[in-house]
């Protein structure tokens, strides 16, 4: 599958350039999946590892969602049995929470590495002083990640966190919360180079996770605008960061990681599959899709439920393409693999590769906007009191 490839760069890997060290795995090349709520799970995750090495993250779960056991939460924990290191996200509010939900992944096994989310800037994340928020209360944010290194250090599992620059300019965090890491014993921090007040909008702050790499002496992965392999070479080289943490830039594109696994291997070629091939991977997306709901409590609606999942990738696999509107419109309503495999028959398998689409923004595109924040929030960074209703009880966008 994706036999094409096409020489399109010169770019080197940068000289220092090395496999990511997170306690006892090594990563290489050093490329982290972001976890992306409806999209990084078990099929997904599977695809892209099917196109090179890195570390692929599941979704975001919360702490207290964990440690209830709730079932569409540990389903969402689930990993392949080849998936290794087996990398979760958490988020919390809570330190005792944090604590236990990390002992209960070591104690049962759940995963190899665990990741504190303190980059989320959803509304009703931030309202609960959680996710870009958290790192304000500087005492809290040192609380919880304390609390999950020490309940993962006797086990031998790294703790890593993933944070953004700070609420909006007037109010950036990233480098007290990244020295604050460090003294905790995280094994690495991730910097997406936004504020939350930002979203997803405008150009990503690549100084900053220089800045950050300069004050820290663990790993430093830099995050945003990596819509290419070469872009992730240009983000290295730039702020000499450890490796990169990619998000949007592989939805629809799931080829990108082979091209990653290249660059950073110093090979010049570049994935640029036809329609063809695109569809062969649209299908592949689904079957995975399909297999994974069979392993839930519906499986006998699998096929509906995969394909349904599915449903959300087809424009992104599309964009650029010259495919009709109705055309597109059924795929994005597909029911079945059968109904699929007919609606990619359609397609011309000889249509090229919208080159003009290369280094275009995926996915979220919104514009900044006002970040909310409990009560007071703002008042006081030293409180390590945990805001009332903090905890959610749910995982999932």
């Amino acid at each position: 599958m994706l036999e094409r490839v096409t020489p399109t760069t010169d770019l080197a890997p940068p000289a220092a350039a090395r496999p990511l060290t997170l306690g006892g795995h090594s990563v290489w090349p050093p490329v982290v999946l972001a976890p992306m709520a409806g999209i990084t799970n078990v099929a997904f995750r599977r695809l892209c590892r099917e196109q090179g090495g890195g570390l692929y993250v599941c979704e975001m779960v919360t702490t207290r969602a964990l440690v209830e056991r709730n079932p569409k939460t540990l389903r969402m924990v689930a990993f392949g049995g080849d998936e290794r290191p087996r990398s979760l996200q958490l988020y919390g509010i809570d330190p005792e929470v944090t604590a236990a939900a990390v002992r209960m992944v070591v104690e049962e096994d759940l995963a190899d590495h665990v990741d504190l989310n303190f980059g989320c800037p959803v509304p009703k994340v931030t309202r609960k002083g959680g996710g870009a928020a958290l790192p304000w209360r500087r005492r809290l944010f040192a609380r919880i990640v304390r609390a999950a290194v020490e309940a993962a250090t006797p086990a031998g599992v790294p703790v890593t966190v993933k944070m953004r620059k700070g609420i909006d300019d007037d109010h950036l965090t990233y480098v007290e919360a990244g020295l604050a890491a460090q003294d905790a014993g995280v094994a690495a921090v991730a910097l997406h180079g936004r504020t939350a007040a930002q979203r997803y909008s405008g150009t990503a702050d690549w100084d900053a996770i220089g800045t950050l790499k300069q004050a820290l002496d663990v790993p430093v992965l830099g995050n945003g605008d990596i819509w290419e392999a070469d872009d992730a070479l240009r983000m290295v080289a730039h702020t000499g960061a450890d490796g990169v943490v990619v998000g949007r830039g592989c939805l629809g594109r799931p080829w990108l990681f082979a091209d990653l696994a290249a660059a950073f291997d110093g090979r010049p070629v570049r994935r640029l599959p036809d329609l063809g091939e695109v569809a062969a991977t649209m299908r592949r997306h689904a079957e995975l899709l399909v297999d994974w709901f069979a392993g839930g409590d519906r499986p006998e609606g699998a096929e509906r439920d995969g394909c349904v999942d599915f449903r959300k990738h087809v424009a992104w696999y599309l964009k650029g393409f010259p495919v009709g509107g109705e055309l597109r419109r059924a795929l994005a309503m597909v029911n079945g693999l059968a109904e699929l495999d007919d609606l990619l028959g359609k397609l011309d398998p000889a249509e090229p590769f919208p080159v003009d689409t290369l280094g275009q923004p995926r996915g979220r595109t919104n514009s900044p906007g006002k970040v909310f924040l409990p009560d007071g929030w703002l008042a006081d960074r030293d409180s390590a009191e945990v805001p009332a209703g903090a905890e959610m009880a749910d995982s999932g966008g």
